[in-house]
């Protein structure tokens, strides 16, 4: 994905858990945080307290939803996947793509990887890997401003 491009589809998820969520539903309000994730990813396990501060500080200003990405078989095992969000406080909505159609839509090859949308839908920035949490904090807080700004 390029920036500047509209948020994909968020369709075709295996299983949702804590809630369902919608691409349309997520347009308009506020910006979004997309994360994906996998169980067999060390850097993701160490990287979510980080995302759940995001989702906790910015509750009413940002969206955050989790994308887990299975990286093997092992991965695909939902009690796992399930085990793992309540290990690391995930209540947000997981869309857990086992046939991989939310992460083609994305274009997405890495785990983790973030992806932070304006409020209107169109992608503003993109990482990956492990580490990088003062640029993501960044960029978030710049989305966050521009909605503010507008709102005003």
């Amino acid at each position: 994905m390029k920036l500047r491009e509209p948020m994909p589809s968020l369709e075709g998820a295996t299983t949702v858990l804590n809630g369902e969520v919608s691409r349309e539903g997520l347009i308009g309000e506020k910006p979004t945080l997309i994360h994906f994730w996998s169980v067999s990813c060390h850097l993701c396990k160490e990287a979510m307290p980080n995302i759940n501060e995001f989702r906790d500080q910015y509750k009413e200003q940002l969206n955050v939803i989790s994308v887990h990405m299975p990286r093997s078989e092992e991965d695909l095992d939902l009690e796992q996947v399930k085990q793992v969000a309540e290990e690391h406080g995930i209540i947000q909505p997981i869309l857990v793509d086992n046939q991989h159609t939310i992460t083609d839509s994305f274009e997405n090859k890495y785990v983790p990887s973030y992806y932070v949308f304006d409020k209107t839908g169109v992608l503003r920035h993109f990482q990956a890997g492990g580490g990088g949490m003062p640029m993501l904090t960044k960029r978030v807080n710049r989305v966050l401003d521009e909605a503010a700004q507008a709102a005003e």
